[in-house]
């Protein structure tokens, strides 16, 4: 059953790196519950293994954060924040900065993909004012978008699914048993980051464009974020809470908002057409996919050679974690990678003797940071692309990865030393 688990989940990834690397998402989800469905013919895994393999957490939070952004959106807040910093810029490096900073910001608490919808339109706008060629800009926001989002419990699926494997909790990215948590180590690499941003944009000295300002529709559904925010916050401190209590939050302050936007506003939105729910299907599939992986022994199998390559030495363990999920991730989606790489991670620090959490931070910086290298590393990355292409500009691979590797190398570096130096 070993072999059967390995040769269905090789060649599936395979024909799913294939078939997203080509935005063709539909034949991607197609092979992975073929790939389901191959496993439970062949009884390499069982209907209740399968079932059980599924992290309810993790698609609650996905869902509940997924209705709320598309809310978000539709309020007209991010594009708002957005020309407000471009309008208070002294000069139109700061501005492209500030519009960069501002889509890490949101895609804190947003998801990627959306981020930079929300995002690329503003900067689209100052090129075309200062007649400038606007890929540069777009591959920062885009590889900002990616960077925070690896900052937060929800900011990113990765994230998502790192909290709810591990038993972390909201507050556990900022602070946990007494030391800084993984936000810090994204904040120390996003400094160093947006130096080599500064570098790509300080040419451009001239005043920034007048660009109008709208006033939001609406801010309800920033502060129902900010509601969801706390609530997970607050849940954090209480002991022995139900199960599925994280995904329930989410899911309630989203059910809040669907019912005030049908209340409150007769446009209509979409959750059919707006939400991702290719993502959320491609979820469960994966959980299934690795679940098999699991049973059947093969990511102890991983972990005990990469145990052995390492030997004793824990920080080579660590440091080949990293890097190898930076590598893996600059051309692989990283969703599946994370969800097979989070029990393999845990049992090498077992086998150390180590805790597990420097070795999963490690895990979550080289991954969500990886897909920066690249255009195809990230979903948004794919995205940013397509927006360009539509608007007439054609980026070449090397002309993305002349800036996203700078960026990558130096923020995984600073991050990842950081959370070595504090939880070894």
């Amino acid at each position: 059953m070993k072999a059967i688990s390995i040769a269905i989940f090789l060649i599936c990834y395979g024909f799913i790196s294939y078939f997203m690397n080509r935005q063709k998402h539909n034949r991607a989800l197609l092979c992975l519950y073929i790939a389901a469905a191959l496993l439970l013919l062949s009884r390499a895994l069982t209907f209740s293994q399968a079932a059980s393999s599924i992290n309810i957490n993790v698609l609650g939070v996905f869902l509940g954060s997924m209705i709320l952004s598309s809310l978000f959106i539709y309020s007209g807040v991010p594009a708002y924040l957005a020309a407000t910093f471009v309008d208070k810029s002294a000069n139109t490096a700061i501005a492209m900065l500030l519009v960069c900073g501002l889509s890490g910001f949101i895609s804190s608490f947003t998801e990627n993909v959306a981020t930079v919808l929300i995002v690329a339109p503003i900067a689209l706008e100052i090129a075309r004012h200062i007649k400038v060629n606007p890929v540069p800009l777009l591959i920062g926001v885009a590889l900002a978008a990616n960077l925070q989002g690896t900052a937060t419990m929800i900011g990113d699926s990765p994230s998502i699914i790192l909290a709810m494997q591990s038993g972390m909790n909201f507050n556990d990215f900022f602070w946990m048993k007494g030391k800084p948590g993984i936000f810090f180590a994204v904040e120390l690499g996003a400094i160093g980051a947006f130096f080599i941003l500064w570098l790509f944009f300080k040419r451009y000295t001239q005043k920034p464009p007048q660009i109008e300002i709208k006033k939001p529709k609406t801010w309800v559904p920033a502060i129902l974020m900010a509601c969801m925010v706390a609530s997970l916050v607050i849940s954090s401190f209480i002991r022995n809470k139900p199960q599925y209590s994280v995904a329930f939050i989410c899911l309630a302050w989203a059910a809040v908002g669907l019912i005030w936007h049908e209340l409150k506003h007769r446009e209509s939105i979409s959750l059919v057409k707006n939400l991702d729910w290719q993502t959320f299907f491609f979820l469960i599939g994966i959980f299934i996919l690795v679940g098999s992986l699991t049973y059947n022994g093969v990511v102890e199998d991983i972990a005990k050679y990469i145990s052995l390559l390492s030997g004793q030495n824990a920080f080579f363990a660590y440091m080949l974690i990293v890097w190898m999920s930076v590598l893996l991730s600059a051309f692989i989606d990283n969703i599946p990678y994370t969800v097979a790489m989070i029990p393999v991670a845990k049992i090498v620090a077992l086998n150390l003797g180590m805790p597990m959490y420097p070795f999963l931070f490690g895990l979550l910086i080289g991954t969500c940071l990886g897909g920066n290298i690249t255009p195809i590393g990230a979903s948004c990355n794919v995205v940013t692309i397509g927006i360009l292409r539509k608007h007439g500009y054609q980026v070449k691979f090397s002309e993305f990865v002349k800036i996203g590797l700078p960026f990558t190398l130096i923020a995984v570096f600073l991050g990842s030393f950081f959370i070595w130096f504090i939880w070894r």
